[in-house]
């Protein structure tokens, strides 16, 4: 049996539809007026014939007067796009998804894994944060980590991971703290996906010829891989995984200058392969329209020297300077 399907065995969500805390606000203020005016009432009575009664009725008074306080602690407010997960005695009590003031149960609490508690001065733990969970889209930054490709260069990758909660009472029972339990899957995703794929194309090759996927050339594809393969890992937490970016990807310092020293030198091979290529087709159209129109007859010998000449002047570095023969070329 999977996670997924232990969790549902174990806990069922439900929903709770609480009573309006604006109405209950008001009657429980109505309770106290009117407990206050019979205790002055009850009172009175302890000066007359009735004095066991107003002494029931005082008791009485009282408690009611208790339980009206405690009931103001069961009134609760959820903002828009949050939910609140209720505990009682330890226990799932229900999730109230709606937004407003809602009463519940005074002795229910609200329980979020993810708020942070910190330790006053006094050395009591205090909770920092909201006890509501969010389901807002949110994002996690993901820190650069330094990882080897498959052909062992190390990288520095980073990444950008948009997600949501959209089952909050499994987010909370689910997993110890849903918001780590995401920075770790995330963390491990990325390098698990990055070690299957090489930084760059090593043989110089066009990657959609021999549909070999690269970290530089095929980032959408990878970062959608991760999505898929990060949803897996997280979806035990209620947690949905909406996108994935790559944000930084680059070599790791110790290689950096022998790689860009590479990069380099594939540009200037691909450069003077262009120049070579239109020298050549320069060279042929020079002795193709000489030959053509009559203006000099050349043999091959002369064709070969001329061809080296043309092709130093078209590929040289430098602007050639030209030499004039004053004599007979033979």
């Amino acid at each position: 049996m999977d996670n997924n399907n232990m969790l549902n065995t174990n806990i069922q969500e439900k929903v709770l539809n609480p009573m309006p805390g604006i109405l209950a606000l008001f009657l429980l203020i109505f309770a106290l007026i009117g407990e206050i005016f019979f205790f002055i009432v009850a009172c009175g009575l302890m000066a007359t014939d009735f004095a066991i009664i107003g002494v029931l009725l005082i008791f009485l008074l009282i408690v009611l007067f208790i339980f009206t306080c405690i009931m103001f602690g069961g009134l609760k407010m959820v903002k828009p796009n949050e939910a609140m997960i209720l505990t009682l005695f330890g226990k799932y009590h229900g999730t109230i998804k709606k937004a407003g003031y809602f009463l519940v149960n005074p002795f229910a609490t609200a329980f979020n894994p993810g708020v942070q508690s910190v330790t006053n001065a006094s050395g009591q733990v205090v909770a920092i944060g909201p006890k509501t969970i969010s389901l807002k889209v949110r994002t996690l930054d993901n820190q650069q980590q330094k990882v080897n490709d498959i052909l062992g260069n190390p990288i520095i990758i980073g990444a950008v991971v948009i997600w949501q909660v959209v089952d909050p009472t499994r987010a909370v029972f689910a997993v110890d703290n849903y918001s780590r339990f995401l920075s770790t899957q995330c963390d491990s995703t990325i390098r698990n996906i990055a070690r299957l794929y090489p930084y760059d194309d090593m043989d110089d090759s066009n990657t959609e010829d021999n549909n070999e996927k690269t970290l530089r050339g095929s980032s959408l594809e990878i970062a959608q891989r991760m999505q898929y393969e990060l949803q897996q890992r997280v979806a035990t937490a209620g947690i949905q995984i909406l996108e994935v970016r790559i944000t930084h990807l680059a070599y790791a310092e110790e290689i950096a200058a022998a790689m860009l020293q590479r990069q380099q030198a594939v540009a200037i091979i691909a450069a003077r392969k262009k120049i070579v290529e239109g020298a050549v087709s320069m060279v042929e159209m020079a002795i193709d329209q000489l030959g053509a129109n009559g203006v000099v007859e050349l043999d091959n010998e002369r064709k070969a020297q001329m061809v080296s000449n043309l092709m130093v002047v078209l590929c040289g570095n430098k602007e050639a300077q030209p030499v004039v023969n004053s004599g007979t070329i033979y």
